[in-house]
């Protein structure tokens, strides 16, 4: 049923004939969508109807995407909340889920009512995408999230975010419907030991409200998490000193709070004190408190292949946490998809339903990649199973909204979610004029490499076939398959080019800081898979010197070697690679045919 409306939505996109309609994708991808295979101008002058506050961020998100508000004019705009008189009549179509909202447009209206306000806010985000057509389609949407917190846990280790690469980061949540955003930099010496006892300096602290107060904009609850576990002393100066280092952050504007016990020894992994301690935060802080978020916590067996079940840590929180405590979970493994069989395993033991911490992109593990796949693996099964979805993405925040992109499009619509198409999407959004040569780079930018966590990505399936081909006739016969050996021609060409255009663009100059490292490794292999190639060729014309175009080759193999150990030598895993799960090992491969 869904699909199928889905489906007539694009049809009656594509009726508005124009290139942009063809590219067009609401993301993330609504539940229901109904459109008319016509559409209407974009309102000049239009009556605004609405029961939310002028200040609120839906109508200042309106009131800049549509400037035209005239008193009396024709053309009328109702934004309400169930039971608000401007939406009185459409109550029935707003469905019931929290977050929830109904977008109609017609000839002479645009209605969002919604189930709350911040599915009004998302109504208007919607609304926004729909604007970028030039016209808007006829459309009835229906549409709420499958999962209630979405977003993004700021948990990696090594270099922080910028200020100004969080404040980017929330704007991009309220784009794409992410409503939470969770603060937590390993490297914050006053979010963990020995600091967190220690209020924020005066530079700091105003920046974290500054991030509160854009939060807020975009509808995004900001969550302030402390690591206390490898020094805490289970008393109560230490617990009255947390309780008062959570109180300056309610100062400072923040409305949500988290106690990480992740990744650490002694005193501070006992179950027992940790439950005490956090119940009464949630009594005596949380609970009293009328405007805060659920706390929070992100316990010490946060995996299966950590979990000790004779020690009865994960018992022991589930039967003694108070139940609207929200603990934390990231699968299987530190670094694991998430499926129903993770679910039916943590749920049980913590008599509550998880709130999964995902840990992809990041990368403090495997620092000399950088993560520009898709986002796929997680079951589509698990809306009712968790309460949560949030993703730890890499110390590059510009390279991390493509896996985010698609993190909001799975939690928002599991059912429906398409990773290819989702990951085709993020890059055009990121890098509109240069989506694909970004592509190409992506393409093989994907791969984590052999890592302790087990975590493998696919790469380069576009030319892998090819690849493949190419090296089991050269190796069986010493010939070349001829259209394997002209796609992966192709494919180096097209490297190279990638590479050039990237490296001199204008375009998002935030995320070029980040990849550009990657991008000069990057055409030094497109140009170690030309000299192999052209190796392999002259080699079967015999024409030239064998011996002179296989030492290019390797010449060109070491350039590119040298280049990549001296390229992000500030990561503590210096050095960058990409490529090099099936492109890099098959020009090797071919290279040593071609030798011998």
């Amino acid at each position: 049923m869904k699909k199928n409306l889905l489906l007539s939505g694009v049809l009656g996109l594509l009726a508005l004939g124009t290139l942009q309609a063809q590219d067009f994708r609401l993301s993330p991808l609504p539940q229901v969508y109904e459109a008319q295979e016509d559409s209407i101008g974009i309102p000049t002058q239009y009556h605004l109807q609405t029961s939310l506050e002028a200040t609120s961020p839906t109508l200042t998100l309106l009131r800049n995407l549509l400037p035209g508000e005239t008193q009396g004019a024709k053309f009328q705009i109702r934004i309400g909340i169930r039971g608000d008189k401007s939406v009185k009549k459409f109550n029935r179509d707003i469905p019931q889920q929290a977050e929830g909202y109904y977008l109609k447009i017609d000839k002479n209206n645009i209605v969002i009512a919604a189930n709350d306000e911040r599915g009004a806010y998302y109504g208007v985000q919607t609304l926004a995408q729909l604007l970028t057509l030039g016209k808007l389609p006829m459309v009835e949407i229906t549409d709420y999230p499958d999962i209630p917190y979405r977003g993004v846990v700021e948990g990696f280790y090594g270099q922080p975010w910028s200020h100004e690469a969080r404040l980017s980061q929330l704007d991009f949540y309220g784009r794409n419907k992410m409503n939470v955003y969770i603060y937590g930099p390993k490297d914050d010496p006053y979010h963990s030991t020995p600091n967190w006892r220690k209020p924020y300096p005066e530079k700091e602290a105003k920046q974290l409200q500054e991030l509160v107060e854009r939060a807020k904009q975009n509808n995004v609850i900001f969550y302030w998490a402390i690591h206390p576990g490898q020094d805490i002393k289970w008393n109560d100066e230490d617990r009255d000193l947390l309780l008062k280092k959570f109180e300056s952050m309610y100062q400072l504007g923040v409305r949500g709070f988290a106690v990480f016990f992740d990744d650490i020894s002694g005193e501070g992994t006992k179950a027992d004190k940790q439950a005490e301690l956090l119940n009464y935060i949630d009594e005596h802080f949380i609970q009293v408190k009328d405007d805060v978020s659920p706390l929070i916590m992100c316990p010490t067996e946060y995996n299966k292949s950590w979990t000790n079940l004779k020690g009865g840590y994960l018992t022991t929180l589930g039967e003694k946490l108070n139940p609207d405590i929200q603990v934390m979970w990231t699968g299987d493994r530190v670094v694991a998809t998430i499926d129903k069989q993770t679910m039916e395993f943590i749920n049980p033991l913590i008599q509550r339903k998880a709130y999964i911490w995902w840990n992809f992109p990041v990368s403090d593990y495997v620092q000399d990649r950088i993560l520009m796949g898709p986002v796929y693996g997680n079951g589509t099964d698990i809306k009712d199973d968790m309460t949560a979805f949030v993703s730890n993405p890499m110390e590059h925040a510009e390279a991390s909204k493509i896996a985010l992109y698609g993190v909001a499009d799975y939690t928002w619509n599991l059912e429906d979610y398409d990773s290819q198409q989702s990951w085709e999407h993020a890059l055009r959004v990121l890098m509109p004029r240069n989506a694909s040569y970004l592509r190409t780079f992506a393409i093989h930018s994907s791969d984590l490499g052999k890592n302790n966590h087990k975590l493998r990505r696919e790469e380069s399936q576009n030319i892998r076939p090819a690849l493949e081909a190419l090296c089991k006739s050269y190796k069986e016969s010493g010939k070349m398959d001829k259209e394997a050996f002209a796609q992966v021609r192709k494919e180096c060409e097209a490297i190279c080019e990638a590479a050039d255009k990237l490296i001199v663009s204008d375009e998002n100059p935030a995320l070029l800081a980040e990849i550009t490292p990657w991008l000069i490794y990057f055409k030094q292999l497109g140009l170690y898979g030309q000299a192999v190639l052209h190796a392999l060729e002259v080699k079967q014309e015999g024409k030239q010197c064998v011996k002179c175009a296989l030492e290019k080759a390797r010449l060109q193999r070491t350039w590119m070697e040298q280049t990549g150990k001296h390229l992000n030598e500030k990561a503590t895993q210096p050095g960058v690679k990409c490529g090099d799960r099936y492109l890099l090992p098959a020009f090797d491969k071919l290279l040593e045919a071609a030798s011998k």
